[in-house]
């Protein structure tokens, strides 16, 4: 399908309108762009019902974003990532990015990892936004070497309208839904190697595509980072009626991801039945890209609540060192009766290390419970 005129230009007046595009987008349309969905990796020339290469998802949501000195912000959190196999070779990606509802982006971390076993790589590019633009910092470590950083920085007046990835799948999303493209939507973007470019958006027009097992009506968004003259890296996505991905695929890649296992419903394949449920696979979290990310997060939540807890009660660490101290001293057979009962008395017990101790929140690294977690 030819490509409609105009995308890869972008003019000073051109980009003032597309910002504004952006901030037309309303809180409605974005709720409405909140699930997560997963996609099955396969090879290009796959048959439906292939053995997948691994899963890509993507996650949005709302969530809070806090900075130190600043107050928080309820921003969209959007979250990527993908598992797969590359020549034989286990690799992972994953995104994380907070955008507000305006479609500006706070802050994005993205991470590559190819998983040799003697020789890893790993590239992560961080931005993140500040009064004055945005600072970017990659870092790439090979192997046990020491890992290379490079930094740049951007002034708002470059950023105008920037799209990053994480406010890119959203636009999708959202372009998806309208069934519709402007003409000429382009902005300003940054790469995996941190420099500033542009990213275009056509419509390829609504299409006959299979999704599993049935067929259904999609409407194809040609999606387009244009780094330097000449060299652009294209994408193809697919989308269902709801806005969710039917297939993505990179122009030139031996993989795709698609939509295999999942029944699509009838109103968005125009009347195609539902295909009878799949009987239930044994979870293994671990494995699952998208669980594991969730656990991980999750984790990190708990972790800043408990250690903001013990800091606000250091009389916590006073209390622990002296049980463990009487449980030292004293050796109990029964350790849980002997907790019971020291932990009984309305008042702590009046022993020497009891007595003789100041609450102190800073233990020295020696004393029993500094190491403690």
């Amino acid at each position: 399908m030819e490509r409609p005129p105009g995308c890869l230009q972008e003019t000073p007046a051109l980009a003032e309108e597309n910002a504004k595009f952006l901030n037309l987008i309303g809180p409605g349309e974005l709720d409405r762009c909140l699930f997560t969905e997963t996609l099955d990796v396969v090879a290009a020339e796959a048959q439906p019902r292939d053995t997948a290469w691994g899963q890509w998802w993507v996650s949005a949501r709302w969530a809070p974003y806090k900075r130190e000195g600043e107050q928080v912000r309820s921003c969209l959190l959007v979250q990527a990532g993908c598992r797969r196999r590359q020549d034989g070779v286990p690799a992972s990606s994953s995104l994380k990015a907070y955008v507000t509802p305006e479609m500006e982006t706070l802050e994005q971390e993205e991470q590559e990892c190819l998983e040799r076993r003697l020789y890893p790589v790993r590239r992560r590019t961080h931005m993140v936004s500040h009064q004055h633009g945005m600072t970017v910092t990659k870092t790439l470590q090979e192997g046990e070497a020491e890992p290379q950083c490079w930094s740049f920085i951007y002034s708002r007046a470059e950023l105008r309208g920037l799209l990053p990835e994480g406010a890119s799948l959203l636009l999708l999303r959202v372009l998806a839904r309208r069934r519709e493209v402007p003409p000429g939507l382009v902005f300003p973007t940054i790469n995996t190697e941190g420099h500033l470019c542009t990213v275009s958006y056509c419509a390829l027009g609504v299409q006959p595509q299979a999704v599993g097992s049935a067929e259904a009506e999609v409407f194809v968004i040609e999606r387009a980072v244009h780094a330097g003259a000449g060299a652009s890296t294209v994408w193809h996505s697919s989308f269902l009626p709801s806005g969710r991905l039917a297939r993505l695929v990179q122009v030139g890649s031996p993989m795709v991801m698609c939509l295999q296992d999942e029944p699509v419903p009838a109103t968005e394949t125009g009347g195609v039945k539902p295909q009878p449920p799949f009987p239930k696979q044994p979870l293994d979290w671990e494995e699952d890209i998208q669980l594991f990310s969730w656990f991980l997060d999750r984790k990190g939540e708990l972790q800043e609540y408990h250690t903001a807890y013990i800091q606000q009660h250091p009389e916590l660490q006073v209390l622990l060192s002296d049980f463990l101290l009487a449980l030292l001293l004293q050796q109990p057979q029964d350790p849980v009766s002997f907790a019971a009962e020291f932990f009984g008395h309305k008042e702590p017990p009046k022993t020497p290390f009891t007595s003789s101790r100041a609450a102190n929140p800073s233990p020295s690294p020696s004393h029993p419970v500094a190491n403690m977690e």
